[in-house]
């Protein structure tokens, strides 16, 4: 420990990968950083790059299907933060080889699927006295952090929704060039995704619109997607209502999506091929879609990142918003999928080395989501200070009003 922890960044050259790895790399209590990725040469490239970071960074080649090469590299660290995808094809397996091998784990897992499955494993983490933070990336992940803030401001919780931007202003509009992202991203408009209503989990159609009212006048629709913060909640916050995760996006990208939805409901389009089409979409889709925009409600005032809760405090109904604010350099942030994933990891991250190094991480031990182990005002305050600002107050806006 005196030269720090060794930490394995699994998928560490790739965009999200190398955002939480550049970061990582400057962290105090971190030694030695692994970047483990199947394109070596860019893991190499990455390496010679932070040459002069407080941390050693190592270039490493693996296959994280190759369960004995991945165990042998897991067996020699600390840590091991996980950003290869998607997680619905690779997820569950790194985890277990974590759990394997005693490695304390983070990841950026955004597919609901996976992360009922990995959360499922608490028992088997507790037993070999691991850590496990499932989804600290953007959403999940700082969504979480702001709906425990949200939440915090009230006695008892009824609905509970996160939102995050698609594609209107401060969107990033590189999701058709990350492969794993749009292939998930397809995952979860499609099939049924897990909701929460009336307290109870429920599966339903993705895009719904749902119509919000926030503290400030704030109002406008957003749209349903699959992904794991319902259930995240459902185990921790445990809305008596509705809870879901929400797309904050415009009338005519949700009724594209819609019609890709259908088609591949319908075994027209695989995954792989509907995500091809979010860069290049086809024009008999493009029709198709052009009546459903005429039905879609749009996004009104609303926030572009933000966590919603409605409930009471003392008896009174209240409603309560937690959002990245509007004159925050981190809305920028938003813009750069990359960076709003990778950087939230590495903060993340943080909070566990200090753990390790003062020995407080026995009380931690399991597989966890964001807000039930990650300290929200620890980790958007360290991101203020990526802006040179020096709270988390300067960063994120916390409204509540009485119903």
């Amino acid at each position: 420990m005196a030269d720090g922890i060794t930490v394995v960044a699994l998928g560490g050259a790739g965009a999200m990968g190398s955002a939480a790895v550049r970061l990582a790399a400057t962290l105090p209590g971190i030694g030695k950083v692994v970047v483990a990725d199947r394109d070596i040469d860019a893991a190499k490239r990455l390496s010679v790059e932070l040459a002069q970071a407080s941390a050693e960074v190592e270039a490493r080649s693996i296959d994280v299907t190759d369960g004995r090469t991945l165990r042998e590299l897991l067996d020699g660290a600390d840590v091991v933060v996980n950003t290869v995808g998607p997680f619905f094809r690779f997820g569950v397996g790194i985890l277990q080889a974590a759990i394997e091998t005693g490695t304390h784990y983070l990841d950026i897992c955004d597919d609901w699927e996976p992360a009922v499955d990995m959360l499922e494993l608490d028992c088997a983490a507790r037993g070999a006295g691991i850590c496990a933070v499932v989804g600290m990336g953007a959403s999940p992940g700082m969504s979480n952090l702001l709906a425990a803030m949200a939440v915090s401001r009230l006695d008892v919780v009824d609905d509970l929704y996160t939102a995050w931007p698609v594609d209107v202003e401060g969107e990033d509009e590189s999701v058709d060039t990350l492969s794993a992202a749009a292939v998930h991203w397809m995952q979860q408009i499609s099939g049924q995704v897990p909701v929460v209503r009336a307290g109870r989990i429920v599966n339903e159609e993705p895009l719904r619109s749902i119509a919000l009212e926030l503290p400030g006048g704030r109002r406008g629709n957003a749209y349903v997607v699959g992904h794991p913060e319902p259930v995240m909640f459902h185990r921790t916050i445990n809305p008596a209502g509705h809870s879901a995760n929400l797309m904050v996006i415009t009338p005519e990208t949700v009724a594209f999506l819609d019609v890709l939805r259908a088609d591949i409901d319908k075994g027209r389009i695989d995954l792989d091929s509907a995500a091809e089409e979010l860069g290049k979409p086809s024009l008999g889709r493009m029709i198709r879609a052009a009546p459903r925009m005429l039905t879609r409600a749009g996004h009104g005032s609303l926030p572009l990142f933000f966590a919603s809760a409605t409930g009471a405090l003392e008896g009174r109904e209240m409603r309560v918003v937690a959002r990245i604010a509007d004159d925050s350099p981190v809305s920028e942030l938003l813009s750069d999928m990359a960076g709003a994933t990778g950087i939230p990891l590495a903060l993340g991250l943080a909070q566990v080395v200090s753990r390790l190094a003062d020995g407080t991480i026995s009380d931690r031990i399991g597989v966890h989501s964001p807000e039930s182990v990650v300290d929200p005002e620890v980790l958007f305050t360290a991101l203020a200070r990526l802006f040179d600002r020096t709270d988390w107050s300067e960063i994120v806006t916390v409204e509540s009003e009485f119903r």
